[in-house]
């Protein structure tokens, strides 16, 4: 079986800097797939070309052996590809359940009528509140997302990612600018997520990286350096070495 998600020969170049170095990365179908390395390895800029934030210098992008490279954001989504942000995106004067409900009315191509049709399709409101309480949300549905604490504010994230039905889910620190006492709700929530939802995780809390994967790909420099299963990456040297650190994870 192919992978559902893929990339070929990837490279991205900001004039001489190289971001992404030819990358060739597979992601196999129900996958809890994690991708690390030290700040500034080309994590986020790798996200971003599976999204199509950005276009590549070269290479291919494959969803289920189809070449999307040339497709717009939009057009991904609407495949079954949806992200996160490591700063959130989300509107700050709706609150969870009008920014949950947007976000399956969008699905549905009620949009621009969400406000209206939404308490008028069952369906949708019980979407809405299944989707709320799965992320433990259903106690702030109504607080303006402005004034919620930073990792309710990530769970909202997440949770409006899961509205669009992904296929493939990528998540990109979601863990990021988090509190400490906040983490385990985030891990619990990524841990939760549906098994038939690949997973692709970028994150620098490698507990909740150890926790969660099933297989990890560490980035150095833009380029993959090594792959393998968390235990196989927690052994290895040159992984200790160039980033996780020999005292903290021998």
């Amino acid at each position: 079986m192919p992978p559902i998600l893929e990339t070929v020969g990837l490279e991205k170049t900001f004039g001489g800097i190289v971001a992404t170095d030819h990358v060739s990365l597979g992601i196999e179908k129900g996958a809890r797939h994690a991708l690390i390395g030290p700040n500034g390895a080309g994590k986020t800029t790798l996200v971003n070309l599976l999204t199509g934030v950005l276009k590549p210098t070269a290479g291919r992008i494959l969803l289920e052996g189809r070449d999307i490279t040339a497709l717009k954001p939009h057009a991904r989504v609407r495949l079954g590809i949806a992200r996160t942000f490591q700063i959130n995106q989300l509107f700050a004067e709706l609150t969870p359940i009008e920014t949950v409900t947007l976000a399956v009315s969008e699905r549905l191509g009620i949009g621009a009528d969400w406000r209206r049709l939404a308490g008028s399709r069952p369906q949708l409101v019980d979407e809405v509140a299944a989707i709320l309480e799965s992320f433990r949300l259903a106690d702030v549905m109504d607080t303006p997302t402005a004034i919620l604490p930073y990792g309710k504010q990530r769970l909202v994230e997440i949770a409006v990612a899961v509205a669009c039905r992904p296929r493939v889910l990528l998540l990109d620190e979601p863990a990021a600018g988090v509190p400490e006492e906040e983490r385990h709700a985030i891990l619990d929530a990524v841990a939760a997520l549906p098994e038939d939802v690949t997973v692709l995780l970028i994150e620098h809390d490698m507990d909740l990286v150890f926790r969660f994967a099933r297989r990890i790909s560490v980035l150095v420099n833009g380029a993959l350096f090594v792959e393998g299963t968390p235990e196989a990456i927690r052994r290895d040297a040159r992984v200790r070495e160039v980033y996780l650190g020999e005292a903290e994870h021998a």
